[in-house]
């Protein structure tokens, strides 16, 4: 699995509740950009309308082999999923406060997929004790191992 783009913002904004793979429509010039890692996906959103979900915001940069052929950057994205899969995501989106987002794009069988994730929202104290907790680790390792390189 290589991943293509990955939403950096998404992980530090939102608590993940659940996450869901999915295929994605795309043309072949959205394909060949994408192979380029041409892209992002921070300010993308997904939503679940008639029984199907859509992927809304993602910019793929066009092609610059393309022709006059070469799609919109920021066109609306179908995303392919089981009809289970998109009840239970409805269920889980349509909750006050939940999300849903790309978390990132990545490569699997020579197939571009989406894993989407379905978040809460952090509040501005959340994000400062998650940062807290992450530089009291990162001192922790760095003392053991200067503890562990001085015997």
């Amino acid at each position: 699995m290589a991943e293509i783009l990955t939403n950096s913002k998404a992980r530090r904004d939102y608590h993940i509740l659940e996450t869901f793979e999915a295929g994605i429509v795309l043309t072949g010039t959205e394909v060949k950009a994408l192979r380029a890692g041409k892209g992002q996906i921070r300010d993308a959103f997904a939503r679940i309308e008639k029984d199907e979900a859509f992927l809304y915001n993602a910019h793929i940069d066009e092609y610059s082999f393309g022709n006059r052929e070469n799609h919109d950057p920021k066109a609306v994205r179908k995303l392919l999923l089981h009809k289970a899969e998109i009840r239970k995501l409805f269920g889980l989106a349509s909750v006050k406060g939940h999300a849903l987002f790309p978390l990132s794009f990545f490569w699997k069988n020579g197939r571009v997929k989406v894993v989407l994730g379905v978040g809460k929202g952090k509040v501005e104290y959340d994000k400062r004790e998650e940062i807290k907790k992450r530089d009291a680790d990162r001192e922790l390792r760095r003392l053991s191992m200067h503890r562990t390189k001085g015997k």
